[in-house]
């Protein structure tokens, strides 16, 4: 159940109009009277005596008994408690002690108190009810309202478990402004999936995603085609910024803008400001927590190079999450939200929808009351710049696998972001972050099965002698996993990449005892589908393997000995197991 706290009006007759009136398009089906702070207060929905100039001069008559030096200018309180989808249909005599029970918890009307203020519920659909009250006491006083929006929120928690209704999780003033009634009306009307706040907010986000400057932020909003206007102080300082979609326009055909701490909190001009903003403490920081060096990559540019850099810097920010400061924590978190964004921005058609609905669930995650510093997060901030600068990426070859290298760790910081706010009781962060893990489950899926195939299959014409080699050398490094591993479809593929880093020079056997010994291992459904990428990039093997026509012949391997070798791996291993 949510509530939602209006602006404050004027004029109480203009407010009752909409209530009791059709709605935008109509959706207003039989307004009526619940309940109000008298009994006899009259109903222009049910009685055909009744008018609203008549509720409007009994709402408003502690108002207009004040001189009119005292009147407040805005007076009219307006609340309205929607229940979910989900929820049964409550009846009008539930909706009306609600009614009573908010005004009584927002201090409109405390239980007991005879001067309260006036005020009355009208509902006129199954799931919501609206409360207006006027904002002046029948004995002249004005109501105490402070933390209303809170109080609000913590009575929707208790009515939630008296009438058995969706548990939603608490807020905490840090998410994003719901769109209005209004703006989902127009998007309807349109046919659109989301409203104009929220085609801005995603846009301006990816804008924002490893931005620089001010300059390279306003010039990807101009490219990606939005209106834009920029406060500039007489110093010629940029002030703040607006930006509307080019056809989202109002009655007056003007068009709607929107300036960006109304799209979300972090969205503001100086909140942008701080993304690129490195503080004086934070140098040796960023030097001490940047990502495994890069130059053992392979000297080529493009989508694929700029994935790969971008999964080190993400298992970088998963080790800061699990074991790093709560300032710092805070800020990987943040700038993972920038991954996201700017994957979803560039990678191909067959994973965007769900890389997008991964990123605009995890907005909410990147946000909550715990400050973070900005600068630690400079790995992961340049990760999304090399990731938008390297352009579209194809779904095959390389282009197409190291998105799924990239989803599959991206996968595990959503599941640490999750974690982390749980810890720290963020209800809506934690959700919020669980949703994005399993868009990007989903993600991973499409980006992943054709390289899987392919390795399968390569795993599958190996020769029985050097899988068997490879099995033995398995039961030896993982001796407690190697039968569940050896029994999952998974394993050609898995043996396939074993092959592929002992002709790379590498220790299989060392690699795999590195590799298995990694976070939440023990809880992948698909052991071997980890290990392959967490092999095939600590190897720094090419993500895409050959074709399954280029088969691994008996002459092309040396002998592995089931017994780790003294040789040690280039570099330790980067990866997480994965929970499918």
């Amino acid at each position: 159940m949510i509530p939602s706290i209006h602006k404050r009006g004027s004029e109480t007759i203009g407010l009752l109009r909409y209530l009791y009136g059709p709605g935008t398009d109509e959706e207003h089906i039989d307004p009526h009277l619940v309940a109000a702070f008298d009994p006899l207060t009259p109903d222009p929905g049910r009685d055909p005596e009744a008018t609203f100039g008549q509720l409007q001069r009994l709402l408003d008559q502690p108002v207009n008994a004040l001189p009119a030096n005292r009147r407040p200018k805005k007076h009219v309180w307006h609340l309205s408690v929607r229940a979910a989808p989900e929820d049964p249909i409550l009846s009008d005599e539930d909706w009306a002690a609600i009614a009573r029970r908010m005004v009584a918890a927002t201090g409109i009307a405390p239980d007991g108190d005879d001067a309260a203020c006036r005020w009355a519920a009208v509902r006129h659909a199954d799931d919501h009810v609206h409360i207006i009250a006027t904002l002046v006491r029948d004995d002249g006083r004005r109501p105490r309202l402070h933390n209303e929006a809170r109080r609000a929120q913590a009575e929707c928690r208790r009515i939630e478990a008296d009438y058995n209704l969706r548990r939603v999780a608490s807020g905490d003033g840090t998410a994003a402004k719901r769109p209005t009634s209004a703006e989902r009306h127009k998007a309807d009307r349109q046919g659109q999936q989301r409203t104009p706040r929220e085609q801005l907010r995603e846009t301006v986000r990816q804008a924002a995603a490893g931005a620089h400057s001010e300059e390279e932020f306003f010039d990807r909003l101009a490219s990606a085609g939005l209106l834009i206007r920029q406060r500039i102080a007489p110093s010629g300082d940029r002030l703040g910024y607006t930006v509307a979609l080019p056809g989202d326009r109002n009655k007056d055909g003007e068009p709607v803008f929107f300036s960006g701490s109304k799209l979300a909190p972090d969205l503001s001009l100086p909140r942008i400001r701080e993304r690129w903003t490195l503080p004086t403490d934070a140098a040796a920081a960023v030097d001490s927590s940047r990502p495994e060096q890069q130059s053992a990559l392979p000297s080529v540019t493009g989508p694929a190079f700029a994935r790969r850099r971008a999964s080190a810097a993400t298992w970088q920010a998963l080790l800061i999450t699990d074991h790093g400061d709560d300032s710092i924590a805070a800020a990987q978190i943040a700038a993972a939200g920038e991954i996201l964004d700017a994957l979803a921005k560039t990678s191909a058609a067959h994973t965007r929808t769900e890389l997008r609905e991964a990123a605009f669930a995890f907005e909410r995650a990147t946000r909550s009351h715990i400050k973070a510093v900005r600068g630690h997060d400079r790995a992961l901030r340049q990760a999304a710049r090399d990731l938008i600068r390297s352009g579209p990426a194809l779904g095959r070859g390389e282009d197409g696998a190291t998105t799924a290298m990239l989803i599959d760790m991206a996968f595990f910081l959503a599941i640490a972001a999750a974690n982390w706010h749980a810890k720290r009781h963020h209800a809506q962060q934690a959700k919020a972050a669980r949703q994005t893990a399993e868009h990007l489950r989903a993600a991973y899926q499409a980006a992943a099965a054709h390289p899987m195939d392919v390795l399968r299959q390569r795993g599958c014409r190996m020769p029985p002698s050097l899988r068997h080699r490879q099995a033995a050398m398995l039961r030896h490094a993982v001796p407690d996993l190697a039968e569940q591993i050896l029994a999952e479809p998974g394993w050609p593929a898995l043996a396939a990449t074993l092959a592929d880093a002992q002709d790379a020079g590498h220790n299989p056997a060392t690699l795999l005892t590195e590799a298995t010994q990694r976070r939440e291992l023990d809880t992948a459904s698909s052991i071997s589908d980890v290990l392959v990428w967490r092999l095939r990039r600590s190897a720094h093997l090419p993500a895409a393997p050959d074709s399954p026509q280029d088969t691994t012949t008996p002459d092309k391997h040396r002998a592995t000995s089931p017994t780790p070798a003294a040789q040690p791996a280039n570099r330790p291993m980067n990866g997480t197991a994965r929970r499918r």
